[in-house]
């Protein structure tokens, strides 16, 4: 920096300094800024304190108006519900409980079982299974006070726990009168009591018909990968009062209970909620509804309005059963015929598979692979009706080696004359020894044992979510290809059981074509044997694996027991001997002899005709 730049700066600095020694306050000006300053300050904090204590008069204002609101509001809520006015209003509380089966929540609005969940169950996707949850189930009871209606889901209950079993909720009607909701969860099992405790209610409820209306709303949700095949095995079952189990199936229905009944359920394939009186339920109506479309994920909506036993001052007592169709955990309830929650088919078909449940429950104390007891049990079945089989062989392989002589028959008698012809062939079995219903008489007494399994595998829980070869869960479909399209009465996947057990009945259908063939058999006869199997392939396509895989094995099994005897069978020697049955001397039966008659006064009227 250079003498002239320095010399500027420091008269600059200079002249500066001269203005400010030049311009500065005097005392008594500083002291006049100072008191300006001070009113200043006085004027704003009067101006807060006015803003402050019009608040607060605002404040006082609101709270009057709120408690004189209030007020008016709970004289309101008094004159309306009178000695339930308590119970009117208030905050929803939930509360649970577990044992090892289930956990139970319920909810303080209503006093009612809020959800319940199974807890050694998952759904087909692995997640918790809730049976219902929230508004998916609406139990509540109406009553009238001072020709008023009520229901115990709009009124706020008070909750009180007594240890980790057991929890009441109250609702007081006054001073003496009250209303108490009582749960208790045993330490295990699927059973929850329930009673209703009323106390000096008698002058204060009045009730229809001398009871109680419950009125019982559920949402059943899907737990299964296939809604469709689930619904097929839901509905709604009730026990009739000393009497029957009666049920509706998962359809638009509605249907009225004249009479007492002992319990009602709303169930899916393999679970039910079930409400039980101890004592029984005066009557009731049920009406049952599900969605418009075939997979959505609700089974159905069921509703029933039951009369329940009351007199205003006691205690009426109930259970619950939140737990599986599982025959063996239900057969403990047999004096209240509660495993019929299980459909094993009706009359007899239901009797034969009890005992086909005897032997599955007895294999699995052995064997923990369904699919190996399944094949065991199909090996023991086919093994206990071997003789029907064997007799229904011998009486086909008669007629095949006598198959000749009616050909000959037939080249005789001329077509025109079918009832000649028929003639002759009875005839001809009748000195032979042949019954012509043998063939088909064993295979009828197997098909109870068909129908039978045909109820058994589907409402078998065991078989739920157990895996065997590539079948994931055999209570559902096996599916090895998944389609892009959906073909109609098929569907959108590829079962490989299906397809094992639709080539096997055509084989043995072809087996029996060759065994049977005759000159007498109707034109396009041939055709339709081949239908049946195709037909199985479309409809068992959604049914269990399980079943497909019997009905698999039990083909498979029965045409290498075919293949077998025919092997041991000597045709020649059965001709030789079914030659010596006809030197014998035969007796009509009275049941050939009328029907000789009756062919005989047909070929009458023909010639009349003619």
């Amino acid at each position: 920096m250079d003498r002239n730049s320095i010399t500027g700066i420091i008269l600059i600095t200079l002249i500066l300094a001269f203005f400010w020694w030049m311009n500065k306050p005097t005392e008594e000006q500083l002291r006049e800024m100072k008191r300006q300053q001070d009113s200043l300050a006085k004027v704003e904090l009067a101006k807060l304190e006015a803003k402050q204590k019009a608040a607060d008069n605002d404040t006082v204002n609101v709270a009057a108006a709120v408690k004189k609101d209030s007020a008016k509001k709970e004289e309101i809520i008094t004159q309306k519900f009178g000695l339930f006015a308590e119970a009117a209003t208030g905050k929803n509380e939930f509360i649970t409980l577990e044992n090892k089966e289930l956990k139970v929540t319920f909810a303080s609005k209503g006093g009612r079982i809020y959800s319940v969940e199974l807890k050694n169950y998952l759904t087909y996707d692995k997640k918790p299974l809730i049976l219902f949850s929230g508004d998916d189930n609406r139990f509540g009871f109406t009553f009238t006070y001072h020709n008023r209606v009520f229901n115990t889901n709009d009124l706020y209950f008070i909750p009180q726990r007594s240890g980790n079993d057991k929890i009441d909720f109250i609702v007081n009607a006054g001073n003496e009168g009250s209303l108490n909701f009582s749960y208790k969860l045993p330490a295990e099992g699927f059973m929850v009591d329930f009673d209703i405790q009323s106390k000096n209610l008698q002058n204060i409820i009045t009730t229809q018909r001398g009871g109680l209306e419950l009125e019982w709303k559920q949402t059943v949700p899907a737990q299964e990968k296939s809604p469709s095949f689930e619904r097929r095995y839901g509905g709604v079952y009730y026990k009739y009062y000393q009497d029957e189990v009666d049920h509706v199936n998962a359809k638009n229905t509605d249907e009225d209970i004249v009479t007492k009944i002992k319990w009602i359920a709303y169930k899916d394939q393999f679970f039910s909620t079930t409400f039980i009186s101890k004592k029984y339920f005066l009557n009731g109506a049920v009406k049952v509804e599900v969605p418009e479309e075939s997979e959505d994920r609700t089974i159905l909506t069921a509703t029933s309005f039951l009369s329940i036993p009351y007199d205003g001052n006691g205690t009426s007592n109930f259970s619950f059963y939140f737990g599986p169709n599982d025959f063996k955990v239900l057969k403990a309830y047999k004096a209240i015929d509660l495993q019929k929650l299980v459909y094993l088919g009706w009359g007899f078909l239901r009797y034969i598979n009890l005992g086909v449940i005897e032997v599955f429950h007895f294999l699995e104390g052995f064997i923990s692979n369904y699919g190996l007891i399944i094949l065991i049990l199909t090996l023991l079945i086919k093994l206990l009706l071997f003789p029907l089989t064997y007799k229904s062989y011998i009486s086909t392989a008669k007629m095949r080696v006598l198959k000749p002589q009616v050909d000959a028959i037939n080249a005789k008698i001329p077509k025109e004359k079918a009832m000649e012809r028929q003639q002759a062939v009875m005839a001809l079995y009748r000195k032979a020894g042949v019954n012509q219903l043998g063939g088909c008489l064993p295979m009828l007494l197997q098909m109870p044992i068909l129908f039978a399994m045909f109820q058994f595998f589907p409402a078998s829980i065991e078989l739920r979510q157990q895996s065997f070869l590539w079948a994931h869960d055999l209570s559902s479909y096996d599916s090895i290809l998944t389609l892009p399209f959906t073909i109609p009465f098929y569907g959108n996947h590829v079962s490989l059981f299906t397809l094992l057990m639709t080539i096997t009945n055509v084989v043995y259908t072809y087996i029996n074509q060759q065994m049977t063939q005759s000159s007498q058999q109707m034109p396009g006869m041939k055709g339709m044997m081949y239908m049946m199997p195709v037909m199985f392939l479309f409809f068992f396509n959604n049914y269990a694996a399980g079943l497909s895989y019997y009905y698999f094995i039990s083909t498979l099994i029965t045409i290498g027991q075919t293949l077998l005897i025919r092997r041991f069978v000597d045709e020649e020697a059965l001709l030789a001997k079914l030659e010596e049955n006809k030197k014998k001397p035969k007796k009509k039966s009275k049941f050939q002899q009328r029907l000789e008659e009756m062919q005989k006064q047909q070929q009458k009227q023909t010639k009349k005709r003619r």
